[in-house]
């Protein structure tokens, strides 16, 4: 959950530093730090700043005043310690030969401290990486070789990390190390770069190499060397990065968020393409063959955050159209709940970045109970992408706002899209109106932009409720799937108080909360539980509540109950979702704006979660 850069070449080193941590402060943001070597000197200058990436560029001169051309970068989102410049990164050791930059989360970092007090080793700051820091140094000077040094240290750590580390001794290297945190290296015409995501080097260059677990890589400005445990050099192939520089830019757009709302026609279509082709569903360049989906007997469905709130959509649409049993678990509980899992069975991993740590472990069980896994992720080459024994890829580009819109929109698709296969595998899905059903998700780009269109509305009353306390979203079947993640785009950017119900538990005790004027917002896609949900609504207008209506087109009805109305286009109910969430993520957005909040930047979060 912290960003990470570093380059060695023919150029300025903190220049590129810090605007490689410009694109990673989605990953982290409570301080930053640079730590560059001064090739006439020999010495290295360590750099940090509390607070965001402005006030070391500012301290910096914009990496004008860092003299070098190699060094290391860090952006951080606080574990242990609190956000100062002691904690920044980088750590070094206390004669300052190795200096190191970390992701992660260090989970023997007490025990290993201990013994390193015992050997005469001092501690300044309140963070598990100085004591990486250190142990890497304690056995530097045992071995006086850099790679034997990080490898014996890799082995005595527990816990999930991503290393750039320099030596004082080592004046034309940087190094590299992994173990459950995302790390990427690239080589670029004027030197070689580390970044804990594609946007940190996309304007440098667009090759790259993933790192896997318990591997080192060595940097020299003209080559890249990697390693395994034993010190053995592996061979990697180079990866051309596909996206345009440009989407990971703002484009004009006040927020990334909002540029990545309108971005979702776009990226529902491009996913939609991927996997559709001459008007039926195939998944044959995935290897997923048809034989496999027909032994499918139970679904198990993961994710964490907006990627659960898929695998609830996603369970009312399989269960419905295949008549096959699913379960769906938060990442973090199903690997520490002994998950039973049946034979002929399929593991599902939902995860944009590919290294959600409580997702990556989920799936890590899954295969060592022996069960197929389909990972559905945005990013190529990611290690729940690589493990997976197959990956359905979203298509939504770069995403980076920490709020999720559109890798969310796309793994709806992906789910519909494996839904439909599988019904018509199944027998349950005739071609004619499997047929039908492509027609309507051909549809939904121009049915999102439509609601796009008249998104001044929903401006106009997030205006009027950006004083709220509490909120509520009421929804039955899918309409409270939809209501889980508009609910969690309200609190995550606008920090209003919001909880999402199935509209059935209201009276079973959470009516006692509604007073005068509280907003409950109620989604009624569902037709068969239209009547319902408004029963519901009635019930705490009664109450004094503020009802915002979400609907389809002729449901006019509603203006009746609801005090404020908002119409999305009729399609399939199965994929309501991808139409109902779009004004819920852009009254999520204008009520931060009105408050004056960091859309992009919601306090307390960051966009990968690589940590438990």
């Amino acid at each position: 959950m912290c960003g990470i850069v570093g380059y060695i070449g023919e150029q300025q080193a903190a220049p590129i530093l810090l605007a490689g941590l410009s694109k990673l402060e989605y990953r982290g943001y409570d301080s930053a730090g640079i730590c560059v070597r001064d090739e006439s000197t020999g010495n290295v200058e360590v750099v940090k700043a509390k607070g965001r990436l402005r006030t070391l560029i500012e301290k910096t001169d914009d990496g004008h005043s860092v003299i070098g051309t190699s060094g290391i970068g860090h952006t951080r989102w606080a574990t242990h310690g609190e956000p100062s410049e002691n904690n920044a990164h980088p750590h070094c050791s206390d004669d300052k030969n190795v200096v190191l930059v970390h992701n992660g989360i260090i989970e023997n970092f007490q025990e290993l401290k201990e013994k390193l007090v015992k050997r005469g080793y001092t501690f300044y700051s309140e963070t598990d990486t100085e004591v990486a820091v250190k142990l890497i140094d304690y056995y530097y000077k045992k071995t006086e070789s850099p790679l034997t040094s990080i490898a014996t240290a890799m082995l005595h750590i527990r816990g999930s990390y991503a290393f750039g580390v320099m030596f004082k001794d080592c004046p034309n290297k940087i190094f590299a190390a992994r173990k459950d945190s995302p790390l990427i290296i690239g080589k670029s015409e004027h030197g070689t770069l580390i970044g804990s995501d594609v946007p940190a080097i996309l304007d440098q260059t667009r090759n790259v190499y993933y790192i896997d677990n318990m591997e080192i890589a060595e940097l020299t400005k003209d080559e890249i060397h990697f390693f395994n445990m034993d010190e053995d050099e592996i061979e990697k192939e180079v990866v051309q990065i596909k996206w345009d520089a440009e989407a990971a830019e703002k484009g004009g757009y006040e927020h990334f968020m909002l540029k990545e709302i309108h971005e979702q026609p776009r990226a529902v279509q491009d996913t939609i393409g991927a996997y559709v082709k001459d008007n039926a569903v195939d998944f044959s360049e995935i290897g997923l063959k048809d034989e496999e989906l027909a032994n499918i007997e139970r679904v198990y469905i993961v994710g964490c955050g907006s990627a659960y709130h898929v695998a609830m959509a996603a369970k009312y649409v399989l269960e419905d159209m295949t008549q096959v049993p699913v379960e769906i678990d938060i990442a973090s509980e199903f690997r520490y709940r002994n998950p039973i899992l049946v034979k002929n069975s399929l593991v599902v991993i939902i995860s944009q970045s590919g290294e959600t740590a409580d997702s990556l472990a989920a799936l890590r069980l899954a295969k060592e109970k022996g069960v197929a896994v389909l990972g559905v992720v945005n990013v190529v080459g990611s290690s729940i992408a690589r493990e997976s024994d197959h990956t359905l890829y979203t298509y939504a580009g770069p995403e980076i706002s920490v709020a999720t819109t559109k890798a969310y929109s796309t793994q709806l698709i992906a789910m519909y899209l494996f839904a439909m296969r599988l019904a018509q595998v199944k027998g349950l899905l005739s071609e004619e109106d499997c047929a039908k059903m492509i027609a309507e998700l051909n549809e939904l780009p121009a049915k999102i932009q439509k609601i796009l269109d008249d998104k001044e509305r929903i401006q106009w009353f997030a205006s009027k409720y950006a004083n709220a306390k509490d909120m509520f979203f009421l929804g039955r079947g899918l309409d409270y799937a939809i209501s889980l993640e508009g609910s969690l785009k309200m609190k995550e950017i606008s920090y209003i108080h919001s909880e999402a119900y199935a509209a059935g538990e209201l009276k079973h005790g959470t009516i006692s909360l509604i007073e005068d004027n509280t907003l409950v917002v109620g989604v009624l896609t569902q037709s068969n539980l239209y009547e319902k949900t408004i029963s519901n609504m009635v019930e705490v207008k009664s109450r004094g509540a503020y009802l915002m209506g979400l609907t389809t087109y002729g449901n006019y009805g509603i203006e009746d109950t609801a005090d404020f109305s908002v119409y999305v286009p009729k399609t399939d109910p199965h994929f309501a979702t991808s139409l109902a969430i779009i004004p819920l993520q852009l009254l999520g957005y204008y009520v931060s704006v009105a408050k004056g909040l960091d859309v992009d930047k919601p306090r307390n979060l960051a966009k990968s979660v690589t940590v438990e």
